[in-house]
């Protein structure tokens, strides 16, 4: 039997990494850590600032493109293995 990964799970999991990561990001950037950062986050997402509702948005955006990003790879992956 060939070991396969499990799609969902994966997806699940880098949209869970993903918004955690905003989240701290946001954070620091309202502490005024990681400028740098942020400012690219701020560039590359369409809805992450570093208001409460900036926060909250750029989260879900990340939580999204994560969870696409990895459930697309893992079927890519099983399909080829």
């Amino acid at each position: 039997m060939k070991n396969k990964f499990n799609e969902m799970a994966m997806g699940y999991s880098a949209a869970l990494v993903g918004a955690i990561s905003m989240l701290v990001l946001g954070i620091f950037g309202n502490l005024g850590m990681y400028t740098g950062a942020v400012s690219m986050m701020q560039q590359w997402h369409m809805f992450f600032t570093l208001s409460v509702i900036g926060i909250i948005g750029g989260m879900i955006e990340a939580a999204i493109i994560s969870y696409v990003i990895v459930y697309l790879f893992a079927v890519f992956y099983n399909r080829l293995k």
